[in-house]
Formats: C-alpha cells, sequence, structure tokens
C-alpha cells in the first residue's frame, strides 16, 4: 500500500513538470511571434536664429511634429546656451534633438582664427587659414595636430554636457573634397581627373612629422601620393582618431555621437578622405544627394544599401539624408523615402527645414502613417 502511495506521487509530479515545461515552450513562442516592431524615423537639419523668438520657435517645431517628423538637427554655431534655449522647446513639440556641429571644418572660428598653424596645409603648401580651396567657408583645421584636435573636441564636449539632447551631430568631419560631386564641378569651372595638389590636404608639419615617425618616408617627395595608400590611411585614421575621441567623451555625458557623412564608405574614401564604416560610433547620416552627382532618385536606395552592408557588423544605424531643391514632386519624393526603408535606412532626414514645403510636409505625414 505504501509502495503504491510513492508511485502515485511520482506520476503526479512529472504531470506537474511536463505542463511547466509545455507553459514555458508556449511562452517562448509567444514571444519569438510577438517582436518589437521597429520605427521608422523622419528628421530634419536647421540652423538657428538667436534673433528669432522662443513662440516662433514653438510654432516651427509643432508643424515639424504634426507632419511627422521626430527629430531636428540643430547648428547652433556651437554655442551652448542657444541650444539650451531650444531643447525644451522642441521636447514640447514631441522632437528629439541633435547638436549638429560643424567639426573640422571651422569657418569664422575666432579662437582657432588667432592660430594660424592650427589650419590644413595643402600639397602646394599653401595654408587653409588664408587660401580656401572652392569657397571662403572652407576654414579647416588639422586632425592631427594636437591643439587644433582638442579645440574641436572641447566644442563637442560643450555641445554634450547640454541637458536633454540626443546627440552631438558631427558635420565636416573629414577633409576638404580632393574630388567634388560631379554636378557641382561646372559651378567653379573645374575637370578633377586626378588629385590636383591645391585640394590635397594636410601637409603641414605636424601631419608630415607624425607619418615620418610611422612610415620613415616623406609623402611630399612622392612621385605620386594618390598611389600611396600608407599617406592615404594615416589621414583617414587622423580622421577616424578624432571621431573615436569624441565618441569617449560624449558616452561620458551620457549622449550618442551621430554625423553627417559622404553617401557611402568607398565613395567617402575617394572623395573627402573619410571611411565612416570604421568609426566608433552610434549612428551615421549619409547625405545621399543625387543632384549633386547628376543620378537618379534609385540611386538613394543604392547608395542607401552601400552604406547598410558596410556597417552591418558593425551596429550603426543608418539614416538616409535626402536634399530637397532637385526634386521635382512629392511623388519624388515619396519614392525616396520608401527606397531608403527598403534598402535598410532606420529613417530618412531632410536638408534643410525650411524647405520642407507643405506639400512636401503632408507626404511626409501620409508615408509615416503607411508604415504603422
Amino acid at each position: 500500500m505504501k509502495t503504491n502511495h510513492i508511485l502515485l506521487l511520482v506520476l503526479l509530479l512529472s504531470f506537474m513538470a511536463c505542463n511547466q515545461k509545455k507553459e514555458e515552450n508556449n511562452n517562448a513562442q509567444i514571444t519569438q511571434i510577438e517582436p518589437v516592431k521597429e520605427v521608422f524615423r523622419f528628421g530634419t537639419w536647421i540652423t538657428s536664429q538667436k534673433e528669432k523668438s522662443n513662440e516662433d520657435y514653438a510654432s516651427e517645431f509643432e508643424k515639424y511634429s504634426h507632419a511627422g517628423i521626430d527629430e531636428i538637427l540643430i547648428n547652433t554655431g556651437t554655442d551652448p546656451k542657444e541650444l539650451e534655449r531650444l531643447v525644451p522647446i522642441a521636447a514640447k513639440a514631441g522632437l528629439k534633438v541633435h547638436a549638429w556641429i560643424m567639426a573640422m571644418n571651422r569657418p569664422g572660428d575666432t579662437v582657432a582664427l588667432k592660430h594660424p598653424e592650427w589650419y590644413v596645409v595643402s600639397r602646394e603648401g599653401k595654408s587653409c587659414f588664408d587660401t580656401r580651396p572652392y569657397v571662403d567657408y572652407y576654414q579647416w583645421l588639422c586632425p592631427t595636430r594636437e591643439a587644433s584636435r582638442n579645440h574641436v573636441l572641447s566644442l563637442v564636449e560643450g555641445l554634450a554636457k547640454v541637458e536633454g539632447i540626443e546627440s552631438v551631430h558631427l558635420d565636416y568631419i573629414r577633409f576638404p573634397d580632393i574630388f567634388l560631386p560631379i554636378g557641382l564641378l561646372p559651378k567653379y569651372d573645374l575637370e578633377q581627373d586626378t588629385e590636383m595638389a591645391e585640394f590635397d590636404f594636410c601637409y603641414c608639419d605636424a601631419c608630415i612629422g607624425a607619418f615620418e615617425k610611422i612610415h620613415h618616408k616623406n609623402p611630399k617627395e612622392s612621385k605620386n601620393t594618390a598611389l600611396d595608400m600608407e599617406w592615404k590611411n594615416f589621414r583617414l585614421n587622423a580622421i577616424k582618431s578624432v571621431v573615436d575621441d569624441a565618441y569617449k567623451i560624449v558616452t561620458n555625458h551620457n549622449k550618442k555621437l551621430t554625423a553627417a557623412v559622404f553617401p557611402y564608405p568607398e565613395m567617402a574614401d575617394h572623395m573627402v578622405r573619410q571611411r565612416w564604416d570604421k568609426w566608433t560610433i552610434d549612428e551615421v547620416y549619409p547625405m545621399i544627394y543625387h543632384g549633386f552627382y547628376n543620378e537618379e532618385i534609385d540611386w538613394i536606395g543604392y547608395a542607401t544599401s552601400q552604406g547598410v552592408n558596410d556597417v552591418k557588423a558593425k551596429d550603426i544605424d543608418i539614416n538616409t539624408g535626402v536634399y530637397l531643391p532637385p526634386f521635382k514632386s512629392t511623388a519624388e519624393l515619396k519614392q525616396a523615402i520608401l527606397l531608403a526603408k527598403e534598402n535598410g535606412a532606420k529613417g530618412v532626414t531632410f536638408f534643410d527645414g525650411p524647405a520642407l514645403t507643405d506639400d512636401y510636409l503632408q507626404v511626409i505625414k501620409e508615408t509615416k502613417a503607411s508604415f504603422k
């Protein structure tokens, strides 16, 4: 009789264990069937105007938010106080704020202009301090020289300290264009079939000295610097070093690091010494401005795909940047958004806010609603 009771107890416990296991399996299946759906984001770049009132900004931000814009990337001229003014206004409208900074290109920087030695030097031997390539606002600082790079990083930290921002957003985080986008060449009456000396940077004493210490040769003595891969990689790594240090700074302040970059890594490498797939960074906003390259709308999908595939292993999110003036209709803008999404972008960002007409805002709103 005692043995029968023991057997009955064992069978009962086994039955309960099986039911518990079955319930756990069912819960696991439910979890697998219901993944969290990622939200496709919309953003826009804007430049602040200090004379513009809080009320006017509240109206502008509400207009963006109503149309489905999720975030704004604000250039305040690296002024933390201006950023502090705008963050709560944007937050009230439901917008996330990124602090947009012109990094290595620092036009009108009153601190930098007191230090002529901080500026990049061309292969011709001319300093960007007083001889500027392409346009007068191209006033580029050297990423190798300790004082100039520390100045840029101090500006990054000043913005990172502002409460309520999502990220510090690096722009012009590169060298001056060794090759301009093909669509812009006629504007400057240029043909760029080779790496031209006046657009090839940086050959300052700091860069040459640091390179010689590693590679025991002087690029100034090279017969063809375009074929010197060590010299090219030295400059790619100089920019990467600034980005990586900026990442440490913003992370210490519990912020993200993002950047506006050239369309996809191989293209950025070729045109502006920028290999963003090798950076330590949270998100990038490739400026896939099809009109600059005489490309059609579908190129936005192609370039997005190239970047997405290049950073897949690094867990870097991509937000496709589009330039509004070349679009001929709202249908084209909608096509661009869909191409970006279909090719793996996490969002689309528009340059710039003032160019977002009521018609464009309406199509953004409708397209966003179709994603739900």
